[in-house]
């Protein structure tokens, strides 16, 4: 019954860090996309409407 607990805890363990990694993914890809926005608008002021 040992070896069966310890096999459940892992695969729980797995599905909760599968869980966690992609919360956390998700919203650096969110971080990720919204920074590179903001370096596209600031080129753009840079580059097309300072004078």
């Amino acid at each position: 019954m040992g070896d069966f607990a310890y096999y459940v805890f892992c695969i729980i363990a797995i599905i909760v860090a599968v869980i966690i990694l992609k919360k956390v993914a998700g919203c650096l890809m969110k971080s990720l996309l919204f920074a590179i926005l903001v370096a596209i608008l600031v080129a753009l002021y840079f580059f097309f409407f300072r004078q």
